[in-house]
């Protein structure tokens, strides 16, 4: 995988670890989101690659959201502010439905997009000392333009989506885990090696039965009763003929951990 000044990409396995690398503050430029588009791109194609981790350089901040005098003064080369904004949605959107899972790191301040891009993630973990989480922008005059105000309801309902947006709260990491927010809470010095430990745990996991899950809880998980329950059979069915499955039952059988190699 390729990488540029804004983005480091590392791989460890069936590990991607994509890092904005714009310390301290870790703005999501121009340059970032264009690079972070490739790298989602390529690893959806991989079937080599099992789990997505989203992080940031440094431990003060994991991102202040977008570069805002960037995009007052370079938006109109890239077709305005609405296009800037299409390509933001399209990336999370990529994210948030793809067929493998995604862990984001929440540290420091976690603001505007920076708290956008880890909602599009299936699991977010968050720093149990200093994290300032929250979309501030209405103390901008403005309001969330990456699906925060649809996905932060989705994530913690009505009630709290709307205390935090319409007061611009900024709230720390148990409060985030009190609401629901993230999954996990843990030491900013053991964050990002607790969300490694997670993804090697869910690489370690049957692809084809993963990309089934997300498909049924993320996919359809919000459809009508009768469309989700379609969504699980055709999980079901195409699990039934992988090699995986049969991996599976066999080393239950043979009380030895399975392997999956995602046939």
């Amino acid at each position: 995988m390729s990488q540029s000044e804004a983005l480091l990409v590392e791989r460890e396995g069936g590990v991607l670890t994509l890092t904005n690398n714009d310390p301290p503050i870790n703005r999501m430029s121009f340059e970032y989101m264009d690079a972070l588009e490739a790298a989602v791109e390529e690893a959806a194609r991989d079937p080599e690659i099992r789990v997505l981790v989203f992080t940031a350089a440094g431990d003060k901040d994991f991102s202040v959201g977008m570069d805002l005098k960037q995009l007052q003064s370079g938006s109109a080369a890239r077709g305005g502010p609405e296009a800037v904004f299409d390509q933001r949605l399209r990336v999370l959107a990529a994210i948030e439905n793809m067929d493998k899972p995604s862990i984001a790191t929440l540290f420091g301040y976690c603001l505007g997009g920076g708290l956008e891009l880890p909602l599009a993630c299936h699991f977010r973990l968050a720093a149990a000392e200093g994290a300032q989480i929250g979309l501030p922008e209405l103390d901008l005059g403005a309001v969330p333009a990456w699906g925060g105000t649809a996905r932060l309801t989705r994530c913690v309902g009505r009630d709290a989506a709307l205390d935090l947006i319409l007061r611009a709260k900024k709230i720390d990491g148990p409060e985030a885990l009190r609401i629901g927010l993230v999954q996990e809470v843990h030491p900013l010095s053991e964050l990002k090696a607790a969300a490694l430990s997670l993804a090697r745990e869910l690489a370690a996991m049957p692809p084809v039965a993963v990309a089934g899950v997300l498909r049924c809880v993320v996919g359809a998980g919000e459809a009508p009763l009768a469309e989700g329950l379609a969504a699980e059979r055709a999980a079901v069915l195409r699990c039934g003929s992988s090699r995986d499955q049969a991996e599976g039952m066999r080393a239950f059988l043979e009380k030895r951990p399975p392997v999956f190699t995602g046939e």
